[in-house]
């Protein structure tokens, strides 16, 4: 890996994109292709995704699968690839997990508090308006979300979504936590984006599924730009708890922001 080469490369990216297609289109299969649980603990009434022309091939499933495939496991892999070339050169700190145990398990703890700190911060540049309308927009195509919507994003957010993990270009971490870092980022969005509360099997619970949090900012899209790990948006005002009032004032502020902007007059 001291050399850049796609003999290395190009079977990282496969099998990303054999896990996300594991993850997003098990779960894509199982909620919708299959409907294993109907619409029990479904936050959309809606089961069909759609097939509309603001999607690409006019599908909203083929357009999710597209970006994510082709654009997300792509910046994903790129970063990771980019990682293990300036590790096997050297130019990385590291730390070793015999002589550093605490350390590893303290990069376990702060990791969410981390990305969800990060993803809070460049969600709320990706909704500055130039950029919402060039890249951020291509993800808020999906309001009905499914699970291949969660990594569906212009080129661009990608590198900007995923680039908490420079973190580990300057601060000493382990290979492993790079790796769960970029799980976490890559196949995380396929469960926050279910669109159901709980995956069920014979009417008992499996796991939790999609995250209430985010589900309520594809619906009104200036609130909860970030995730329950921190709690940027309750200092920030940009909370919104799925109840009436919330919904209300989010739609009061939304108001005022469109009639504010130049483009408004």
């Amino acid at each position: 890996m001291q050399t850049l080469s796609i003999r290395w490369i190009v079977p990282i990216y496969l099998r990303n994109a054999a896990l996300m297609l594991l993850i997003a289109g098990g779960l894509h299969l199982y909620f919708f292709t299959f409907k294993g649980q109907g619409k029990l603990l479904k936050y959309d009434a809606r089961m069909d995704m759609e097939k509309s022309g603001k999607f690409s091939f006019r599908n909203q499933t083929w357009d999710n699968m597209f970006w994510s495939l082709a654009s997300g496991a792509t910046v994903w892999s790129a970063y990771e690839a980019l990682y293990l070339w300036a590790l096997a050169n050297g130019l990385v700190p590291t730390i070793s997990l015999g002589e550093h145990p605490v350390v590893f398990v303290i990069w376990l703890l702060v990791l969410p508090v981390l990305t969800s700190s990060h993803f809070y911060f460049v969600h709320r540049v990706l909704h500055w308006p130039p950029l919402y309308r060039r890249v951020h927009s291509v993800h808020h195509r999906n309001i009905h979300i499914g699970p291949w919507a969660g990594m569906s994003m212009h080129p661009v957010e990608h590198v900007i979504y995923l680039s908490s993990v420079l973190v580990h270009f300057v601060v000493p971490s382990h290979p492993v936590i790079l790796l769960v870092h970029l799980y976490s980022r890559s196949l995380g969005p396929a469960f926050s984006h279910s669109g159901f509360e709980k995956a069920l099997i014979k009417d008992k619970m499996f796991f939790e599924a999609a995250d209430f949090h985010h589900q309520l900012h594809h619906r009104f899209f200036e609130c909860n730009y970030g995730t329950v790990d921190a709690p940027w948006d309750r200092w920030f005002g940009s909370f919104h708890d799925g109840s009436d009032e919330a919904s209300a004032r989010v739609r009061e502020q939304r108001r005022r922001m469109y009639r504010n902007r130049p483009s408004a007059r």
